[in-house]
């Protein structure tokens, strides 16, 4: 029994506490388009991936394709429990899932031994999702834009899943300020372990957006911060950075 996490590229991710199976984010087949259509914004996954057997609960921080991907979701049993955001939460109801919590920033659901803290995310443009989740197998912060709300408590945590470069566009400026947020993840959190996401996999993107995508930072520069932060602190807490392969399970919590 441990904490294990599995990436399936951009903001998916398969987390184990011990036998409990969270699916975050999915995006495991099919493109993702944004409205008005592919010749504004279309992701390719390298390969489709099959559905995880045994998930327990569909975690979705936002109501956003690339959070709540119908050919995605379409793949699932809509009998499964979900907790979102209330713009997913209003999404997979669309799509026909019946057993649906909404959760605020704030507000806290218990499944299982697992508890769930919903945390102020991104605004596009409503206030979206992060998460603290805490389990006897171990605990985790997540967040896909890298947005950490100002009333978490200093506390140490297993891992913290977040993105680590910034992402913007011309005049709008950064939507992703995963770059800007490590240095105040690794004070708040403490974290022993730091998974990068929304970045990764290998996906494709084509359309007008990705060509006018600027970033700022890269997974080499994170873990250079990540272990400047280590000799700073001696050996507590022990300190790694994870850049994850697609379909690799890593153990960040042992029993």
């Amino acid at each position: 029994m441990a904490l294990h996490a599995t990436y399936f590229a951009a903001n998916g991710w398969l987390l184990e506490f011990g036998d409990l199976r969270v699916l975050v984010d999915p995006w495991l087949t099919g493109p993702l388009d944004f409205p008005p259509g592919p010749w504004l914004f279309r992701g390719t996954l390298p390969h489709a991936w099959p559905a995880p057997e045994g998930v327990d609960l569909l975690l979705l921080t936002q109501g956003l394709p690339d959070h709540c991907h119908p050919p995605t979701l379409a793949l699932l049993d809509q009998n499964l429990p979900v907790v979102g955001s209330a713009a997913a939460a209003a999404r997979v109801r669309e799509l026909g899932f019946e057993s649906v919590t909404s959760l605020a920033p704030g507000e806290t659901h218990r499944l299982g031994a697992l508890q769930i803290t919903a945390t102020a995310g991104a605004p596009v443009p409503q206030v979206e999702n992060g998460y603290l989740l805490e389990h006897p197998e171990g605990s985790l912060f997540l967040e896909p834009h890298g947005f950490l709300a100002a009333d978490l408590p200093e506390q140490t945590l297993d891992a913290v899943i977040t993105p680590v470069v910034d992402l913007g566009l011309p005049v709008a400026g950064s939507f992703v300020k995963g770059r800007e947020v490590l240095p105040l993840l690794l004070e708040r959190f403490r974290p022993r372990t730091v998974l990068a996401s929304t970045a990764g996999g290998d996906v494709r993107f084509e359309g007008l957006l990705p060509r006018m995508l600027w970033q700022k930072g890269s997974a080499s520069e994170a873990e250079n911060l990540i272990r400047r932060h280590k000799a700073e602190e001696g050996d507590q807490p022990a300190r790694r950075f994870i850049d994850p392969v697609p379909g690799e399970r890593y153990e960040l919590a042992a029993a």
